[in-house]
């Protein structure tokens, strides 16, 4: 499998404390990697610096040829072929509210990108459509359930075809159905050849969905491989706690 991402040795501090140790992961084309841990254990952090929204101290990281170094992140004028590489789905989906679903979409292509209104509209129908949410096209997000909030925000993260998707804890207000759904959407996405990094703390999606697991403690990765061998037999006391505190999704 072609690689698309890699991390080396990434560091980041905040102050006095350093979030991220040395962390180093990589995904493939084709590939769903769950990058996992407890609540504050720096995943988010990790996937807010592959897509060049913070800074990292040392270390590198390479998305599909575009190299990111340390220091203060570039300016967005320095950043637009990295945006064509990278799609971000944020937690609370963070679409603006005084635009449409369709809107939402058409947003980066048109204005970061120099797409044709009419050919960003066109792709961005396609898209809702493809994710099971186009008759909800000319809904504003306070119109829209979680489920499809959530897969409007990823037609606006694919509306540039990115090759690589960053999710942030993307199961955490689903039910057991939705989850399942989001599941197969996001694995019919690996299928067309894009790799995925899930930041999640779901074991039950990890296990189900994902090809590879890296769990985060204390800052580094303390354990790496498939689900069913990291998240059945942990090593580590981070995976451990990671297990004893997973919430139960109750059918």
């Amino acid at each position: 499998m072609t690689e698309l991402l890699a991390v080396d040795a990434l560091r980041l501090a905040r102050g006095s404390r350093e979030v991220l140790k040395g962390i180093s992961i990589d995904v493939a084309r084709g590939q769903l990697v769950a990058l996992m841990g407890l609540s504050g254990c720096g995943k988010t952090t990790a996937l807010r610096s592959v897509c060049a929204l913070e800074p990292f101290d040392s270390g590198s990281i390479h998305v599909d040829g575009i190299s990111l170094s340390p220091g203060p992140v570039p300016p967005e004028s320095r950043l637009r072929e990295l945006r064509r590489r990278v799609g971000m789905v944020f937690q609370t989906n963070a679409l603006f509210e005084h635009l449409t679903a369709l809107e939402n979409v058409m947003l980066s292509p048109v204005h970061v990108h120099g797409q044709s209104a009419g050919q960003a509209c066109e792709n961005g129908i396609a898209l809702l459509e493809s994710l099971g949410v186009g008759s909800r096209a000319s809904a504003y997000p306070r119109e829209l359930s979680g489920g499809e909030a959530q897969r409007v925000a990823i037609a606006r993260a694919l509306a540039v075809d990115p090759p690589l998707l960053l999710m942030d804890e993307p199961t955490a207000s689903l039910d057991p159905a939705r989850r399942g759904s989001l599941g197969e959407t996001l694995r019919a996405l690996t299928k067309e050849g894009r790799g995925l990094l899930i930041a999640t703390h779901d074991v039950d999606f990890a296990r189900d969905f994902a090809d590879r697991v890296c769990v985060l403690g204390q800052g580094v990765v303390v354990e790496e491989g498939p689900p069913a061998d990291v998240l059945s037999s942990p090593r580590h006391a981070a995976t451990r706690d990671l297990l004893q505190h997973q919430p139960r999704h109750d059918a």
